[in-house]
């Protein structure tokens, strides 16, 4: 095999048998690759039943760390698993509170740990939706493009509910340059 045809770490694959999984070593012979339901295996670097869903070039260097952020960015996209996500610990304990314009009116309080559940769960329902679209075969290509990017610019109108998050990973990201 060519080494312009080998995959390298971080790649994506849809194995018939196996599903969905992510390239995570090389050895001489084949590669390890892990899959979402079954775990890790060894698959032939001569293999060519499966697809490529997102090659990484066998000669770039992929660190762990970029192995493991491919593998989480799969799970979070086949799997319905919530994550706990943590608020920001200046939030911990804080008190949403929306009050009206006219003062005759009662304002309303909401705890800001379940204000900020409701924003993760909100995020998880659209990893949720972007997979059911994403592996939706009675959508064309064209179709998915045009719903992901919709999804897309709603993670982009959410991007004001990320100073509630701790972590910058766990932050909304929409349209980048538009």
């Amino acid at each position: 095999m060519h080494t312009e045809n080998l995959l390298g770490i971080g790649s994506r694959v849809k194995h018939p048998a196996y599903g969905d999984g992510v390239v995570i070593r090389l050895h001489p012979v084949a590669y390890e690759v892990t899959f979402i339901l079954y775990g890790t295996k060894m698959v032939g670097k001569e293999y060519d039943k499966w697809t490529v869903v997102d090659a990484v070039p066998a000669e770039s260097a992929v660190t762990f760390s970029d192995a493991e952020k491919s593998l989480i960015r799969i799970l979070r996209q086949y799997t319905d698993l919530n994550e706990t996500v943590p608020l920001g610990d200046r939030w911990v304990g804080g008190v949403l509170i929306l009050q009206p314009q006219d003062k005759s009116l009662k304002g309303k309080d909401m705890p800001i740990e379940a204000f900020f559940h409701k924003i993760v769960m909100t995020r998880d329902r659209l990893r949720v939706l972007e997979q059911r679209i994403n592996s939706n075969p009675q959508l064309s290509d064209e179709e998915k493009v045009n719903l992901q990017q919709y999804i897309t610019k709603i993670y982009g109108s959410l991007t004001s509910f990320n100073m509630l998050f701790k972590a910058k990973e766990d932050y909304f990201v929409g349209e980048k340059g538009a």
